[in-house]
């Protein structure tokens, strides 16, 4: 398949010179958009990057499919919109009626969102947004396009359209979550993603209950891959996400551009791994899914990678069905250094753990750290993006097999870079907090991350005949397995371990993470929420959680200690090891509940420590963040790779990095909508 031509309205691509590069492209709504580069990507060899390239079309291939996971409306909005754009653009630029082209902005901020957030419920939060024009100017533009750009279903009219679209649009109350955690209500009704049809999250529930074999020691991940259905006749049926199946048309495009890259793949393990991808994508059959698992952490020696699939599970909020992502990379050979002492010295962190004996690993296997430089990122990882990752996610098949965990430098590298002044002045307590935070904290932060997914992620183990934590500890899973993960990083990086493997120079380091989860988990992180809201996403639950509970269960000997200076509230870490003996406690608690599958016990800690929300310390964190005017969420434009042909084979393939947010949304509508409007 040839490359789409480049349209004359796109920016030139920016060089990759690092002093000419510009970083922060701009910021809008909550957000900021920011680019990343890609150092190293010229020296590779021809071959590697021709198998990245191929890796990178099968990535942006898959791109609707997450649009129309989040929301069944979104496809439709998202073309919308697109063909709406270039009208609305020419009303903002030529019109001199002031109201006019104040609708026109806000309609073009509303565009902007959709595409940060594969859809018109926040990326983040999951509550729905709406446009701040009217519905009076946005029907006036859908009437002044040619119908045949709109997305209309058969035999449907331009006035019928609107009549369907509008309140999807524009009712904040229609499908108002995306995913919804709130404890007492049935999850599946209220939460409006696409993954259940006429199902309640009782029937879902014992759908599951009569087909998982809780004795199964490898049991496969149901419902990874599937809408779940009721049919007109009441029967409950899984509609599988594969070629021929659900999302045919764009798995298809997934298929032919991964046989590609395993053609050439740079070791036969990576073929392999290639080939076994293609398979599952083709039969949709989740054991396959756990055999390219297998393949694909037992592939340590390319240095090319890809993930490619199915992945996580938080758009669903029963944990079964995961959003299609991928992510396309290349080690860095020199940042490895780092992670791989810590992932070479697991068994030795799993052994000092303080976590009960029977809760332990005696044989931690395979782990695979590296930082990897990001070439491309679709799907639930794009715009906005992980730093960091540990899979597969089977806990069975980490304990078998092992896993790969991975930072990723580049992204890491930019949000550094686009670091926002002022957040460490105005909620930084001391100059020497701000001190540290300015000479340790780059390194601290990357450390946490590492930590996190090599020795978080891959340690402990469940209990004999325990169900994985979807089934025991539902809707709570998450927040317990990523506080989990933090604890076990923030334990140990006060460890003097960490000293004598070479990978920090002090302690300094252990404290400037420790001020800054205190300070993120207890107030900044709450710039992300409008006042009266409750926590409800699995990351800021499990932060809080950890933070809270800690700053309680301490306050006896005031090892965190609320203070006020100058008429503001801070948190002073007043005992540091104290704190550090805290975080051993809860990491024991929360390994406890995930081995025992304890859902009333991961329920109790979630929902008294990570979910309610102190309303004064809340205004007065939004008061002081709004003089700041920093967006509290960042995402990202993606590079281009556009492949030298010569008689028809790849030669070489050309780096490029696109400078305007909005037209490379544009090019990707254009290039990559494989799937009808209605799924």
């Amino acid at each position: 398949m040839a490359a789409a031509a480049t349209p004359a309205a796109t920016p030139v691509a920016a060089p990759a010179d690092e002093q000419s590069f510009k970083v922060v492209t701009e910021q809008f709504a909550d957000l900021r958009v920011l680019r990343y580069q890609v150092p190293g990507f010229e020296q590779l060899d021809p071959k590697q990057k021709e198998l990245l390239y191929y890796l990178y079309e099968a990535a942006l291939a898959g791109r609707d499919i997450i649009y129309d996971q989040n929301y069944r409306h979104n496809l439709r909005v998202r073309r919308t919109l697109e063909a709406l754009w270039e009208a609305n653009q020419q009303r903002m630029a030529s019109s001199s009626n002031t109201q006019q082209v104040d609708q026109a902005q806000k309609l073009n901020v509303y565009a902007k969102r959709v595409w940060f957030s594969n859809g018109v419920h926040h990326h983040y939060s999951t509550r729905k947004f709406v446009p701040e024009c009217s519905r009076e100017y946005f029907a006036e533009l859908v009437r002044g396009v040619d119908s045949k750009s709109l997305p209309l279903l058969p035999g449907e009219s331009v006035d019928q359209f609107l009549a369907a679209i509008t309140p999807v649009i524009f009712d904040p109350t229609l499908d108002a979550k995306r995913v919804n955690q709130e404890a007492g209500q049935d999850l599946v009704k209220t939460s409006a993603n696409n993954f259940y049809q006429n199902l309640t999250q009782k029937e879902v529930e014992d759908y599951y209950a009569k087909k998982i074999n809780k004795k199964d020691l490898r049991p496969i991940s149901y419902g990874l891959n599937s809408r779940l259905v009721k049919d007109k006749s009441g029967k409950i049926v899984e509609q599988p996400w594969k070629v021929g199946g659900l999302y045919s048309p764009a798995i298809t495009q997934i298929v032919y551009w991964l046989g590609k890259a395993a053609d050439v793949a740079e070791t036969p393990e990576q073929k392999l791994a290639l080939q076994k991808l293609v398979k599952y994508y083709s039969s949709g059959d989740l054991k396959v899914w756990d055999d390219y698992n297998i393949a694909w952490v037992h592939d340590t020696k390319s240095r090319v990678d890809v993930v490619n699939g199915f992945i996580e599970v938080y758009g669903d909020p029963l944990g079964y069905r995961a959003s299609y992502e991928s992510v396309v990379s290349f080690k860095d050979l020199e940042a490895t250094k780092r992670i791989k002492a810590i992932g070479d010295q697991a068994q030795w962190f799993e052994n000092n753990s303080p976590i009960k004996p029977e809760h332990k690993k005696k044989n931690v296997v395979g782990i695979t750290a590296k930082v990897i430089t990001t070439v491309v990122e679709s799907g639930d990882a794009a715009p906005a993006t992980p730093i960091g990752i540990n899979l597969p996610n089977a806990t069975w098949i980490r304990k078998e097999h092992g896993s790969k965990s991975v930072q990723l430098g580049n992204i890491v590298e930019a949000y550094d870079q686009a670091s926002a002044g002022g957040m460490l002045d105005e909620f930084a307590y001391s100059d020497e907090e701000k001190q540290r935070a300015k000479q340790y904290g780059s390194l601290a932060g990357k450390l946490h991350t590492d930590m996190h997914e090599v020795i978080g992620h891959a340690s402990g183990q469940l209990n004999p005949g325990v169900g994985t934590t979807k089934e025991t500890l539902k809707s709570y899973a998450s927040a317990i397995e990523e506080g989990r993960a933090d604890l076990v990083a923030l334990y140990y990086l006060m460890d003097h371990k960490l000293i004598q493997l070479g990978v920090v120079p002090n302690l300094e380091v252990g404290k400037a993470e420790y001020d800054s989860y205190i300070r993120n988990g207890l107030m900044t992180q709450l710039s992300r929420l409008t006042l009266g809201e409750t926590v409800e996403e699995a990351h800021m639950r499990n932060r809080q959680m950890v933070a809270k509970w800690a700053y309680e269960k301490g306050r006896k000997d005031n090892v965190v200690e609320k203070v006020q200076k100058d008429g503001k509230t801070y948190f002073r870490i007043n005992d540091y090891d104290k704190l550090r003996n805290l975080f051993g406690q809860l990491l024991r608690e929360t390994q406890r509940i995930t081995s025992e599958g304890d859902y009333n016990g991961a329920k109790t800690l979630i929902e008294t420590y990570g979910v309610k929300v102190d309303p004064a310390i809340h205004k007065e964190v939004l008061q002081r963040y709004q003089k700041l005017n920093i967006a509290p969420y960042a995402g990202f434009i993606q590079p281009r790779l556009v492949p030298v042909e010569r008689e028809g084979k790849v030669v070489d393939v050309k780096l490029e990095y696109p400078s305007d947010f909005a037209q490379q949304m544009l090019e990707y509508g254009r290039k990559y909508s494989f799937l009808p409007n209605a799924n």
